[in-house]
């Protein structure tokens, strides 16, 4: 019974916007048209965000930049007990989040989903968020250049997820 309600959830809602909409006297049709025509000049508008962001970050991976600075901060990391193969994840995840489900994908493939780094990769994945992502491509569409505050936010967002993953995950995983 709640699985077949679950299924009809989004449905309905649709067909109560079209219903009020009607009876409002709204020209529904005509309105989602226009949204259509919006939503495809938005999308059109995020694409070079989009893609200078993609670009950026296959190079960083690719150039061998990203496992030089793990090596570095590897003696850093053993004090904390932070595993090294996360910490790729955890620097991309704040950025891209096609680039960080790769790195979390490889991590499970080399590692396994039931291993500490696979729960630990997954744990992260779903504690933050594409912060650098969003502020990217969605300032950057409404033409916002003032940042500072909503980028100091969403990073101590992101660092209290990382931090959180890792604390959780030694607390039920180890």
């Amino acid at each position: 019974m709640l699985v077949q309600f679950s299924n009809m959830v989004i449905p309905l809602l649709i067909l109560s916007v079209l219903l009020y909409g009607t009876y409002k006297k709204v020209p529904t049709y005509e309105a989602f048209v226009e949204g259509g025509k919006e939503g495809v000049a938005m999308a059109v508008s995020l694409l070079p965000f989009l893609l200078g962001m993609l670009v950026s970050i296959t190079i960083f991976r690719a150039s061998g930049a990203l496992d030089a600075f793990v090596h570095l901060l590897e003696p850093v990391l053993a004090v904390f007990h932070i595993p090294p193969d996360i910490v790729p994840l955890a620097l991309t995840r704040p950025i891209s989040g096609t680039a960080s489900l790769g790195v979390a994908t490889d991590i499970i493939q080399n590692e396994g989903p039931d291993s500490f780094l696979g729960k630990l990769a997954s744990t992260m994945q779903g504690s933050t968020d594409t912060t650098l992502y969003v502020l990217t491509v969605y300032f950057g569409a409404v033409q916002i250049k003032k940042m500072g505050d909503a980028l100091k936010v969403g990073l101590l967002a992101d660092l209290i997820g990382i931090t959180a993953s890792l604390i959780i995950c030694y607390i039920l995983f180890s």
